[in-house]
C-alpha cells in the first residue's frame, strides 16, 4: 500500500540554485547536481571563446575576446545561476529534450498548450517548471513550500500571465529523435532518485486542497443543503455509509471558482478513501469576540489585507492593523454572520484560530491569508 498511488518530486530552493531545481522538479528525479551543472556551464564558456578566437581579427588578442575573458563565465555566476544554454545541454545529454521558446514562431506546430508535456519559466534569474503528471498540471517552482495544481481549462491562461508578467518560458519537448520526459513516479524505487523529504503524494496534495477548500475532514462540512459538481441536490447530514469522494461532491460550489471547482473534481477522480465520518459532540459555544477595530486606510503604515470567505459564501477582502488583535477578527466576521458564534480557519491545512485569539494579526500571519469562516 505504501507504494500505491502517484508520487511528486518538489524540491524547495537552495541558495540560488533554481536552475538546477528547476531542472529535477522537470524531471522528477535528483538527476542535476550542481556540480554537473557547473561543468556545462564551463565546457560552453570554452566553446564560446574557440569560436571567438577563430572568427574574430586578432584571435585570442582582439578586443571582444579580452573582454569576453575578463567578464568571466557567461553560463552561470558565483552564486549559481545557470543560463539557458546550460539548461538546454544538460536536458539534451541526458534525456534528448530541446528547450525551445514558446515565442518562437513554429514551435507548437498547431499543437493547443495543453498539448506540451512540460514548462520551464525564467525572469530576472529565477528559474521554475511546470509538468504534466498523471494526466494533470503541477507548478513546482522550488519558492513554493509544495507544487500546485493547475487545471486543465487554466494552464493557458496561467502561461499567459507569466508571459505578461516578463517570463520567457520554454517548452520542454523531445527533439527530433530523442527521448522525452521520465515517466511519474509510481515505486519506492522510483523515489530512491531524490531527497524524502522532496517527495509528495498526489492523493494528499488534491485532499489537502479540497480539505481547504470545502472543510471536508472537519464535523461542520455537511451542515445546510449543498449542491452538486454534476447539478443535482444534496441533502445535509453525513449520509451514512458516504464515501469521502461523495462529501466532497455535496458541498455548496455556487461560491467557489472554476479552479476551485476543478481542485474538487480533481479530489474525487483519485477516489478517496471511503469513511463514515465519526459522530461529534455539539462543540462548546465560542468565547466572546472582541471588539472590531476601525479599518485602517489603504496604504497606512502596518496595515494588512485578509480574505475572508464567510458562512454565506461571499468573499470580501477587509484592512487590519496589524497590531489589532485576532479577537477582533472574530469580532468582525461575528458581525458580518449576523451576531451568530463563528469559527476560524487558516493556513495550509487550515486550522483553528481559536489559540490564536490572544495574538495579534501580525503575530497570527494572516496577512493575505484566506480565513474560511463557519457558524458553530
Amino acid at each position: 500500500m505504501e507504494d500505491s498511488g502517484v508520487w511528486i518530486y518538489h524540491e524547495r530552493q537552495e541558495a540560488l540554485l533554481c536552475g538546477q531545481h528547476a531542472l529535477n522538479n522537470l524531471v522528477q528525479a535528483k538527476a542535476f547536481s550542481p556540480e554537473a551543472l557547473a561543468e556545462i556551464a564551463h565546457r560552453l564558456d570554452q566553446v564560446e571563446l574557440a569560436y571567438m578566437a577563430d572568427n574574430n581579427e586578432g584571435g585570442t588578442r582582439s578586443r571582444d575576446y579580452l573582454a569576453r575573458l575578463a567578464e568571466g563565465s557567461g553560463n552561470v555566476d558565483p552564486g549559481g545561476n545557470f543560463s539557458i544554454e546550460v539548461l538546454r545541454a544538460a536536458l539534451a545529454d541526458a534525456y534528448g529534450i530541446g528547450l525551445p521558446s514558446l515565442g518562437q514562431e513554429g514551435v507548437l506546430r498547431g499543437r493547443d498548450v495543453t498539448e506540451v508535456g512540460a514548462f520551464v519559466c525564467h525572469r530576472q534569474a529565477h528559474w521554475f517548471a511546470i509538468r504534466r503528471i498523471n494526466g494533470r498540471y503541477w507548478n513546482l517552482d522550488s519558492m513554493n513550500e509544495r507544487p500546485v495544481a493547475i487545471s486543465h481549462f487554466g494552464l493557458a491562461a496561467e502561461i499567459d500571465q507569466l508571459r505578461a508578467s516578463g517570463y520567457s518560458v520554454f517548452c520542454a519537448d523531445p527533439a527530433p529523435g530523442g527521448g522525452g520526459l521520465p515517466p511519474e513516479c509510481r515505486s519506492r524505487a522510483q523515489r530512491s532518485r531524490g531527497l524524502p523529504e522532496f517527495w509528495w503524494k498526489e492523493e494528499d496534495l488534491a485532499r489537502g486542497v479540497a480539505d481547504a477548500i470545502t472543510g471536508a475532514t472537519d464535523p461542520w462540512r455537511n451542515v445546510g443543503t449543498g449542491m452538486r459538481l454534476d447539478g443535482g441536490g444534496a441533502g445535509a447530514g453525513a449520509g451514512g455509509g458516504r464515501g469521502a469522494a461523495a462529501d466532497v461532491a455535496a458541498v455548496d460550489v455556487s461560491g467557489l471558482t472554476e479552479e476551485e471547482m476543478m481542485q474538487l473534481a480533481m479530489m474525487q477522480s483519485l477516489e478517496a478513501a471511503t469513511a463514515a465520518p465519526a459522530a461529534v459532540d455539539s462543540p462548546p459555544p465560542s468565547p466572546p469576540s472582541g471588539p472590531v477595530p476601525p479599518e485602517p486606510a489603504p496604504g497606512d503604515p502596518g496595515a494588512v489585507r485578509v480574505q475572508f470567505r464567510l458562512p454565506d459564501g461571499r468573499r470580501v477582502v477587509r484592512r487590519f492593523l496589524g497590531a489589532d488583535p485576532v479577537g477582533g477578527v472574530y469580532g468582525y466576521v461575528a458581525e458580518e454572520a449576523g451576531g451568530r458564534a463563528v469559527e476560524l480557519r487558516a493556513g495550509f491545512p487550515p486550522t483553528e484560530l481559536e489559540a490564536k485569539r490572544g495574538m495579534t494579526v501580525g503575530e497570527a500571519k494572516l496577512a493575505g491569508e484566506m480565513v474560511q469562516c463557519r457558524y458553530r
